[in-house]
């Protein structure tokens, strides 16, 4: 019965360039001798909140960093609305990245620049923006997430949820199509955490972008969700709706969802 459960979901697509979407299509990434994904297949419908749940060390950060190409996959494709972004050479690939933007787990603030001067660094790099078009873009972003007033301050002046938020404004500051969220609660007290929640909802809503978010935070995921997946050993497991994933009888998802030491899982 286990073994049947571990199956992987079979997602591969007959013909990738016309699906308008992410399609990640058998991709595996090894480091050294460490296996992390394993043939991943997933599809993520434009639009959507997609949450990818799983125990630590499964490869779900490592699943984010291979679609938008921070790391290389060994093998396999990844197409982003019929794009078969794998085969992109450098000046595509930065342009593809400018409809990204990404959350990181601890938020990747540089430390001895402003919050305005981190949330407006790739307009820095990638526009010829005056800086005055930059800063006022910056505060914009930095309301919309409620830190008004911040934008002067170094990151060591900010609560670790600010940081967050902060990260969240220079994710969305190129207006991008999608939002690859991290860790996002991660570190953070239940309610700061379910205030970062009601970013992401607002932010998939008010912007219309597509949102992939990696999460073991099962009240973050139930949350913000349009779909679930649940990646172990390098592979999607199971999808499904809230409810689906909610009411699953897949004795896996069940004891991760449960958060029992006892299962299929094991404990380390």
């Amino acid at each position: 019965m286990a073994e049947l459960e571990f199956t992987p979901v079979d997602m591969r697509l007959d013909d990738p360039s016309t699906f308008d979407g992410i399609a990640v299509q058998g991709v595996h990434k090894s480091f050294g001798p460490k296996v992390v994904l394993e043939g991943c297949d997933l599809l993520i419908d434009k639009g959507e909140t997609l949450v990818i749940i799983g125990r630590s060390g499964q490869g779900k950060s490592v699943l984010l960093k291979n679609i938008v190409r921070l790391l290389e996959p060994d093998q396999g494709e990844i197409w982003i609305e019929g794009h078969p972004v794998t085969q992109l050479r450098r000046r595509p690939l930065m342009e593809l990245r400018k409809n990204f933007g990404m959350l990181f787990q601890g938020a990747a603030l540089f430390d001895s620049m402003t919050i305005a001067e981190n949330v407006g660094l790739i307009l820095t790099e990638h526009t010829n923006w005056p800086l005055e078009r930059i800063r006022a873009r910056a505060c914009e972003c930095l309301e919309l997430v409620g830190l008004v007033g911040t934008e002067d301050k170094l990151p060591s002046a900010l609560s670790g949820g600010m940081k967050k938020r902060a990260g969240l404004a220079r994710a969305i500051v190129m207006e991008p199509q999608y939002i690859l969220y991290d860790e996002p609660t991660t570190g953070l007290d239940p309610i700061t955490g379910d205030a970062i929640n009601d970013l992401i909802i607002k932010l998939q809503q008010e912007l219309s972008v597509t949102s992939i978010v990696v999460t073991h935070d099962m009240p973050s995921a139930y949350k913000v969700a349009d779909r679930m997946a649940m990646l172990n050993d390098g592979r999607i497991i199971f999808h499904g709706s809230v409810d689906e994933v909610r009411n699953a009888d897949h004795t896996a998802v069940r004891q991760f969802i449960e958060g029992r030491a006892d299962g299929p899982l094991g404990v380390f």
